[in-house]
């Protein structure tokens, strides 16, 4: 990393998943499959490669201790530190990333939702928060139909206001589950009011930031998508495997049909490949 400034990854893992109902039923929809591994890989995975081994997974519900079977310590994964917070109940997702306070207090944090699923590096946009002196960055995404999520209203190429799920958007642009935030988030988080959904809503938290003068974005390269849906979950998994078919980096010595343990070591490899040259990191435009 360019800069010595130290930021915290934190991943949100809550909620209920009702829209990926029956299957959450039995599960937190994070642990579902996307491709070759579960869905709360992609983020945690894509942290490690930005170069983001101190992280927290905020989890919730009732299969919260799931998440520390599958992941343990995580150093599996490359990680140097790997902390898990609950939830309780669902506040929305500032009131989740509340549950990281202690974690991260006095640090600059890289939030990830638990159900982003995305082929490009984080690196460059990480290098590039920690040269930013104070203020919050988001990543936006140019997409077919922005309604679903957060939406900013540009001026020229200034965002003069960030909406929330808009019926009729005002730009084709959608505000990504991928946040960089400075120390004094909580203290942001602590200002805000219920919306009438009765959540702590993180559109708000961007909108403090751009009141202030103090939001910068960047466009998001390559492909991204949520898995919030059963159409959105199948679309990331059909993305994820059209990758790993397009990179077609099998196991070297792998023959026919790998076992468990070589099929793990090549698609962490496909996964960490040189950013430049092929893999999750590279930037398709």
């Amino acid at each position: 990393m360019a800069h010595s400034v130290k930021i915290r990854g934190v991943v949100l893992a809550g909620g209920l998943g009702r829209r990926l109902g029956p299957l959450t039923k039995i599960t937190n929809k994070h642990l579902l499959p996307i491709w070759d591994r579960p869905m709360i890989y992609y983020p945690l995975q894509a942290l490690v490669e930005a170069g983001l081994d101190e992280v927290v997974l905020v989890v919730g519900g009732q299969n919260a201790g799931d998440f520390m079977r599958l992941l343990g310590d995580g150093k599996f994964l490359g990680f140097k530190r790997l902390s898990y917070a609950y939830q309780e109940g669902q506040g929305g997702i500032a009131d989740a990333l509340k549950c990281a306070r202690d974690y991260c207090a006095g640090q600059k944090i890289c939030v990830v939702l638990g159900d982003n699923i995305f082929s490009a590096s984080l690196r460059p946009f990480v290098e590039k928060f920690a040269g930013q002196e104070s203020g919050a960055r988001l990543l936006l995404k140019k997409i077919p139909d922005p309604s679903r999520f957060g939406v900013p209203q540009f001026s020229g190429r200034r965002i003069k206001r960030i909406v929330e799920k808009p019926r009729k958007p005002s730009s084709p642009y959608a505000v990504t589950g991928i946040y960089f935030f400075g120390p004094d988030v909580f203290e942001v988080i602590d200002t805000l009011t219920p919306s009438p959904r009765g959540e702590l809503e993180i559109t708000d938290v961007s909108n403090t930031y751009l009141r202030r003068g103090n939001l910068k974005y960047n466009i998001l390269p390559g492909w991204w998508t949520d898995a919030g849906t059963i159409p959105t979950l199948h679309h990331a998994a059909r993305l994820a495997a059209k990758t790993w078919e397009r990179q077609q980096r099998p196991a070297k010595g792998v023959r026919s049909m790998p076992t468990d343990n070589q099929w793990n070591k090549a698609s962490a490899r496909w996964l960490f490949a040189d950013n430049k040259t092929a893999g999750w990191g590279a930037s398709r435009r």
